[in-house]
This record gives structure tokens, C-alpha cells and sequence, in this order.
């Protein structure tokens, strides 16, 4: 097979044959680029193997290309940036004079070979041949190459059969699978990875391999396995990874919290749904409608609390209650014991897991105004994500059950939406201040200016006073005269107060 009109449709790689041949040493583009060339799948990044010092290649190709080059002496490596204005490497970068982007991430590495310790996944590394490079491959997808050189340019190299497994969609090492692994456990990951993204099978001896050695997993970063989870999450049908990693053992090492969910007890006859596979099946269903990491994760910890809220009732049956409210906080030690941010998406993923069961009440119960404007104003910005959440958590091997629900959903997706266009409430704040109402009634901070707060608060959700400051005021006055209180001070009317909620006082509600 050979992918000469291909490559010529690409300038660079004529760029970097003609260099290697200045240079004197072959070089050819080898792994998932050319895995990824074969599929038809859009690919960014170009792995680029010479015989010799990738270094000076890469050097050579940026001056000609008037692009920066980012050095890494330690690893033998160099890389040419997809984009060097977004550059943030701590690595040396020479900056070239009228630099531009390339749309490509390209890196160079001159071949080797590699031994490792068992005990150890820092490999003693060698300079070697394309054979030696290639033996060092992942998988046999991965290992193929194309030649840049000018005697067979353009040229597939396979010397493991990887054009044969892409055909038969198969994952499988491309020397003895205990030896792949046993080199960089993390191919056991991401083995899995490239099947769920793929749609593969894993090769028998290739998966019994992993279910043997998937304890030398444990000297693996967990930031590496984070990383390739995220992959697996990714997937177009990330059940189908997370099977496998439960089939193989790994899933109990690196996320027992999941695992805790499988399985189902019956008493007296009654029993509940495995709340495993159900949670797949709605990450399933997200990633049908969503390709927002966060969401997943939202999906995947969204009854992550089952297990320890699980209770049986004679009269009817298993109960999860506060399963929403103590998932919630189970979510910040998960994102740090897996090394994911505790930032704005660990709080986005909270927020989903502990209101992912208000939308289905509200489709269980008759709809007040007053139960959607709270959760209009908890949801805030996140609503459609969190009735996407909801919308995939409805899960029965009943379509007519399902369908009832999902109308019952459209019902009430469409009074948020009259209701929030009517009322404006997304990222609601109350006019009335804990300012104004210290300022009206000569106040300091204290219990009082907190209960005129929640009572302002709760008349505005109820409906039975606007957010305005014409319908508030009045209302603030009677609720401090209930109190005992006076005004001490004539307010205006007008929008010229601050309309940012008070938090400076400690009593205060939030």
C-alpha cells in the first residue's frame, strides 16, 4: 500500500523528506497518524521516527518552515506546535522571526529501543533501528509507518499485521502481550481506550494478559490514568470501555466507588435495578446528546451515593434516600483522589449530582410556579445541562414508559422556559439588599436583617411579590414592622440601589 498522493497533499511531510535526506538519515511518519490515515479519522498530530537525531531533524524542518522549535533534551525529543502564539512549555523555545501555525502538532524522535526493570517504568534507552522502534509499539495499529525517504516514498511498513487487525478491528500487541505490558503498564488503559473509541475487540491472549497483570497498574501515576479514562469517557459509547476495564479487574483498582454500584438484592421478593449498568446506560445517553466531559462525569457520579443510602422498606421496597444530596459531597474527594480539578468543573459536576432528581419530581408532581423558579435559580446557567442529565437518566426497558416521561419532561422544559422569559430569574438575586435594609431601619448586621432576607426571598419565589423595588420595599417595611421595627429612612424607588445580594453579614443566608 502506498500514500504517496497523500502525502504530497500535505506539504510538510515533503518538507521533512527533504531535510532528512540534507541530513543524511531516513525518517518515516509512524503510528496513529497513519492508524488514523487508514480509518479516515481526522488526525492533528504527526509522529515523526528517523534514523538518527530527531533533534536536528525537527531544527532543521522549523528553520524551513520559520516555525518554533520546543527541545526536549532529556527525552531525546523535539516538537514543531500546532499553533506557537498558545506555546506555554517550560522547555527552551527558539522563537523563529515571522513564525506562523502549522495546524499540526509534529514530533520528532530518533529510534530506539528500550529495557525496562520490573520494578521500575523508567526504560534504559538506546538508539536502534526502525525495527527496534516499531517493537516498541503499543499496539500493532500503532506500529505501522510510512517511508519519507526517496526510494520508497510514500511506502506502508507493517511489519506486525496492523493493516490486518485495523480490517478485522482488533486491539493486539505487537510482541508478546505480558512483555508490552510488563514495559508500561498503562497500555493496559489504553488498550481499552482504543477500543472503546474505536469499537475494537481486544485479541484473547492480548485481554487475558491484562486480567493477569492489571496489578502492575499500581506504579502508574494516577494523572496518567486519569488521562486516559477521560479518553474513555469520550467515547461515542463509553459503556462499552467501562465493561471491559470491570471484565479485566482494572475497574476495582481505579474506581471501586463505580464498582459499588453493581449488583442487585431482592427481600421478600423485591428487588432494585443494578445500579451499575444504569449509570452506564445514562452516560450512554449523554454522550448521544452531549460531547461535554463534565456532563459525563456528571452522569457517571450522578448516583455514585446509592451504596451507602440503600435501604428496604416492607411496604415499598428499596429506598436511596438523600442518595442526590450525599453524592454531592462525595464528589470533591473523587475529583481529588483522581487527580481532576477542583475548580468551576468540579462545582459544575456537583451541582448536577445533587439536583439531578428535582426535575423528575417535578414531572411526578402537579407543577406549581413556585417549585420552577427555585429551580430555575439553584440551576442557573447549568439548567440545559442538567435537564439533559435528567432526560438521560430516564432508563426502562419499556419504551412506552419512557416516551411518558420524556413528554412529561417536554412539559416542563417549556414552562421554564415561559416562566424564566416572563420572570428573568436565571442567576436570581433579590432587589432588596441586606444595605437597604440595614440603611431603611438603621440597622447593623444582625438576626433581623436576615429574616427579612428569607422572607423577601421566599415572597418573590412564591409569586406573591415581583423582584422590583416598587412591590419590595412595601413588603420589607411590613415584614420589619412585624418585627418591631421602623424605618428611619424614606427609600427611593427608583433601580439606582445595588441589586447584588448582601454577603457581608454574617447572619446573612447565602
Amino acid at each position: 500500500m502506498n500514500f504517496t498522493e497523500t502525502l504530497h497533499s500535505n506539504p510538510i511531510f515533503e518538507v521533512i523528506a527533504r531535510q532528512a535526506a540534507a541530513l543524511d538519515v531516513r525518517a518515516y511518519v509512524i503510528g496513529g497518524f497513519v492508524r488514523d490515515l487508514i480509518l479516515k479519522r481526522p488526525s492533528k498530530d504527526i509522529d515523526i521516527v528517523c534514523i538518527g537525531s530527531g533533534i536536528d531533524l525537527a531544527e532543521a524542518v522549523g528553520r524551513e518552515l520559520k516555525v518554533p522549535v520546543i527541545v526536549f533534551k532529556n527525552f531525546g525529543t523535539a516538537m514543531l506546535p500546532a499553533h506557537p502564539d498558545q506555546t506555554t512549555y517550560t522547555e527552551a523555545t527558539e522563537t523563529v522571526p515571522g513564525s506562523r501555525s502549522l495546524g499540526w502538532e509534529v514530533e520528532f524522535v530518533g529510534a530506539r529501543k528500550e529495557s525496562y526493570r520490573s520494578d521500575s517504568r523508567k526504560p534504559l534507552v538506546e538508539n536502534g533501528t526502525l525495527e527496534d522502534d516499531q517493537n516498541r509499539r503499543d499496539f500493532t495499529i500503532n506500529a505501522m509507518g510510512i517511508s519519507l525517504n526517496g526510494s520508497d516514498f510514500g511506502q506502508l511498513l507493517d511489519p506486525f499485521g496492523g493493516l490486518d487487525d485495523l480490517r478485522r478491528k482488533t486491539i493486539r500487541t505487537p510482541l508478546e502481550p505480558k512483555i508490552t505490558f510488563s514495559d508500561d503498564p498503562l497500555r493496559m488503559m489504553r488498550a481499552i481506550r482504543f477500543a472503546s473509541q474505536l469499537g475494537f475487540d481486544i485479541e484473547p491472549d492480548t485481554f487475558d494478559a491484562i486480567i493477569e497483570m492489571k496489578d502492575r497498574l499500581a506504579i502508574v501515576s494516577r494523572e496518567r490514568i486519569t488521562d486516559e479514562l477521560n479518553k474513555i469517557i469520550l467515547s461515542s459509547k463509553p459503556s462499552y470501555g467501562f465493561k471491559l476495564l470491570y471484565h479485566a479487574g482494572l475497574l476495582d483498582l481505579i474506581f471501586p466507588e463505580l464498582l459499588a454500584l453493581k449488583g442487585v438484592e431482592t427481600i421478600e421478593g423485591k428487588g432494585h435495578k443494578d445500579n451499575f449498568y444504569h449509570t452506564l446506560q445514562v452516560l450512554d445517553n449523554v454522550a448521544e446528546r452531549s460531547d461535554d466531559l463534565w456532563l459525563r462525569w456528571a452522569a457517571l457520579l450522578h448516583d455514585i451515593a446509592k451504596p451507602a443510602t440503600k435501604r428496604f422498606d416492607p411496604k415499598v421496597g428499596w429506598t436511596f434516600h438523600g442518595h442526590e444530596d450525599l453524592g454531592a459531597k462525595q464528589v470533591p474527594g473523587i475529583f481529588r483522589q483522581m487527580k481532576l480539578p477542583l475548580n468551576e468543573k468540579m462545582r459544575f459536576v456537583k451541582k448536577l449530582v445533587r439536583l439531578h432528581l428535582r426535575p423528575i419530581a417535578l414531572v411526578k408532581e402537579q407543577i406549581t410556579d413556585s417549585a420552577l423558579r427555585r429551580l430555575l435559580i439553584e440551576a442557573g446557567d447549568d439548567l440545559e445541562a442538567l435537564m439533559n442529565l435528567c432526560r438521560a437518566d430516564i432508563t426502562s426497558k419499556n419504551y412506552d414508559r419512557v416516551k411518558k416521561h420524556l413528554a412529561n419532561f417536554d412539559k416542563v422544559e417549556r414552562k421554564l422556559r415561559e416562566l424564566d422569559e416572563r420572570d428573568k430569574l436565571r442567576n436570581f438575586q433579590p432587589v432588596i439588599t441586606g444595605e437597604l435594609i440595614m440603611e431603611a431601619f438603621g440597622l447593623k448586621p444582625s438576626k433581623e436583617v436576615g429574616l427579612i432576607k428569607v422572607a423577601i426571598r421566599e415572597a418573590i419565589l412564591e409569586g406573591t411579590v415581583v423582584n422590583t423595588l416598587e412591590a419590595a420595599i412595601p413588603f420589607m417595611i411590613e415584614e420589619g414592622r412585624k418585627m418591631g421595627l421602623e424605618p428611619v429612612k424614606e427609600l427611593s424607588m427608583r433601580a439606582d440601589h445595588s441589586t447584588t445580594a448582601d454577603s457581608t453579614s454574617p447572619e446573612s443566608p447565602q
